[in-house]
């Protein structure tokens, strides 16, 4: 199953096609991709979180993995061809402990939307700023730390405790392992050093913990049979960062919103820390090499996962649904939905928030609450990209983005009113495996601008269709009613 491959991959010809696994929130996507030919095949397998009462969303372990191996095993055989490595992707915050010895699971997967972890935040505000200087990241239940804090507390002390990819690497390779970008979403990565701050593990009483040695994005760091034969795994990419790679992000000011699960801002910084002051996280993009990057991001907790809230309660049929829905009416009819049914990130930070709907009467339809999450779902990320901007020192000029919620037009043209600026729809909605796939060519020795083949091209680009006075007049509303729930 395993076997140390350090260095030695580098210098393997990158012209084969690689698989790239995107382990993500609500399933498990895999692509086979070729520089030259595209994505040759690709798989997807489903994954079931579990929303319970008090805010807390749990996953079984044993079924992420089964759905990296569904998913990736299926790719592969839609291809029909060998692939020269594997590269994986995971979804950041969702943390697990688990036996190192055995590899077996411990506890449940306690998933990045999941607000159990609280208590432990408000316990350690007087150490806010502290911690926010140290890792560039706030305190809220969202990053890894308090989450594994809660465990080492309420469930057991026993195994390791990590973040999911670093169980998943080992499952596959026998390694113990995380990659830096990973690392920095915990809340315990050294923001300067990009290494493990032994400040911040003992404000988290983690300072005794096992912790996965910190890698480079495109280190190769084992070899798996998992998927038949020996391959080497050689890229590893949390899922955002991976997006805004495949982007073909690399220098400072270009930026990407992904619409998955929640949605998501990244904003390339360059080589050195940024620390915001608007309410945005500054964190590693990517170690590639020898180099370090730094991003800003922003993050709506709810954005499919919002969708699906409405699906369930028989508002649309899905995703699909949403302009056929919409297109029933010209707009939201007053109405005002804050999605924060997960709590409110960036700017705000305020995990105790909870959704709302205003401006509600008897002639209020069911196209007048789709517009109205499509307007919600748009201002949150139209607040980010304002932030983005007066941290980068001048206003963005488009939006990149990607994600299942792409495919809405209405959404698309919503965003696009709201900031005023084109927003550029890529091609593919795949932009985590894309870029994981880049990060994975670049562990083979590919030079990097080879490596980023995937996202040149758009399907679709929406320029703004409203006033510049309208736009902020909406945008003002959505504050308005952030400010009063």
């Amino acid at each position: 199953m395993n076997g140390a491959v350090g260095g030695a991959a580098r210098g393997v010809s990158g012209s084969g096609p690689v698989l790239a696994v995107d382990q993500g929130t609500s399933a498990t996507k895999a692509l086979v991709i070729c520089p030259e030919r595209g994505v040759l095949g690709t798989g997807r397998a489903p994954v079931h979180p579990r929303h319970l009462p008090g805010g807390r969303v749990e996953v079984s372990p044993q079924e992420l993995y089964a759905s990296v191996l569904a998913a990736g095993r299926e790719a592969l055989a839609a291809a029909g061809e060998p692939v020269a490595a594997v590269g994986l992707a995971n979804q950041g915050e969702t943390v697990f402990a688990w036996d190192p010895a055995t590899g077996d699971p411990l506890t449940e997967a306690i998933v990045w939307q999941d607000r159990r972890a609280t208590d432990i935040c408000t316990e350690l505000a007087p150490y806010e700023d502290k911690l926010r200087h140290l890792t560039g990241l706030p305190l809220d239940p969202y990053f890894a730390a308090p989450k594994m804090a809660w465990i080492r507390r309420h469930l057991t002390r026993a195994g390791t405790v990590t973040t999911s990819d670093s169980w998943l690497v080992h499952r596959l390779t026998g390694a113990f392992v995380t990659d830096a970008a990973t690392a920095g979403r915990t809340q315990l990565l050294d923001l300067d050093s990009a290494s493990w701050s032994a400040a911040a593990l003992d404000l988290y009483d983690l300072g005794e913990e096992p912790l996965p040695e910190v890698v480079a994005c495109d280190h190769p760091v084992g070899t798996t049979t998992a998927f038949g034969g020996e391959l080497p795994l050689t890229g590893l990419l949390v899922d955002q960062q991976a997006a805004l790679l495949a982007h073909g992000a690399t220098t400072p000011g270009a930026a990407k919103c992904t619409y998955g699960t929640g949605a998501f801002l990244l904003a390339q910084a360059g080589g050195r820390p940024v620390r915001p002051t608007t309410g945005l996280v500054g964190c590693v993009a990517w170690q590639l090499g020898d180099r370090t990057d730094y991003c800003l991001d922003g993050q709506v907790y709810t954005a499919a996962s919002a969708v699906r809230w409405l699906t369930d309660l028989g508002v649309i049929a899905g995703a699909h649904d949403l302009d056929r829905v919409a297109g029933q009416v010209p707009d939201a009819g007053g109405v005002t939905f804050v999605p924060a049914l997960a709590g409110l990130a960036a700017p705000w930070w305020r995990s105790e928030a909870r959704g709302s709907l205003s401006g509600l009467g008897l002639d209020t339809t069911a196209g007048h609450l789709v517009r109205a999450l499509c307007e919600g779902l748009a201002a949150q990320v139209a607040e980010l990209v304002a932030a983005t901007g007066a941290e980068l020192g001048s206003p963005l000029q488009e939006l990149r983005v990607d994600g299942g919620l792409t495919r809405s037009s209405v959404l698309m043209q919503t965003q696009a009113d709201l900031l005023q600026i084109p927003v550029v729809v890529a091609e593919s909605p795949d932009a985590t495996a894309l870029g994981v796939a880049a990060a994975a060519r670049l562990g083979l020795g590919v030079p990097l601008p080879e490596a980023l083949f995937a996202m040149g091209r758009s399907s679709a680009v929406y320029e703004p269709a409203i006033s510049p006075t309208e736009a902020e007049s909406r945008r003002a509303a959505f504050r308005a009613a952030v400010s009063h729930p």
